[in-house]
């Protein structure tokens, strides 16, 4: 059995968030519970099951709004390269999507997700330079707005990172730096 705790503190709001893996063969088990699911007494708010079977399949079941998700993973070689394809269907939302990825090399990843609800495609392309691949480009055309956007993402050693994004639909730039040290732990800006 595994168990993880998670905490997020905001000045407006914190949460936490506890989940349990029960293995069972080759697929999981999953209880997530949140900070809801005992902050007004012992209630099924926040409360969610899962069974994977990883690279397969996912199966959430949301208790309070009793809604399922379904969630089917393959990969295949097409001309002696991966293909990945996932099919994700949410009930309750009635959304579907299929996403699907092709490795041109462990440089190069070609990814394509369409929503059938709303019709949305986008297509994202990157590319990993460097020995280490410690620098990443990402181009991504929204097909159903007809806009671009650009993510730059630099790794460095000991797990920092700092990302750099551009969305020419909102002319919104964000940047983003993630640290993670031993001695003073994770945190994000």
């Amino acid at each position: 059995m595994r168990a993880s705790l998670k905490g997020r503190f905001e000045p407006e709001r914190s949460s936490a968030t506890a989940t349990f893996s029960l293995p069972t063969g080759d697929t999981r088990l999953n209880v997530s519970i949140t900070d809801a699911t005992f902050s007004k007494g012992p209630s099924l708010s926040g409360l969610a099951l899962s069974l994977e079977k990883p690279g397969s399949f996912i199966i959430n079941y949301n208790v309070p709004n009793e809604d399922f998700r379904f969630q089917f993973m393959n990969t295949i070689r097409l001309l002696e390269k991966p293909v990945s394809l996932t099919y994700s269907h949410a009930l309750g939302a009635r959304q579907t999507s299929v996403d699907g990825s092709l490795a041109f090399d462990p440089a190069n990843k070609l990814s394509v997700n369409y929503n059938f609800g709303s019709g949305n495609c986008k297509v994202k392309y990157s590319y990993a330079h460097g020995e280490f691949r410690s620098t990443v480009v990402e181009p991504m055309y929204d097909l159903s707005k007809n806009t671009w956007d650009f993510a730059v993402l630099r790794k460095f050693e000991g797990g920092d990172s700092l990302k750099a994004t551009y969305q020419t639909s909102s002319k919104a730039l964000g940047l983003e730096w993630n640290m993670d040290s031993k001695f003073n732990g994770c945190f994000k800006v």
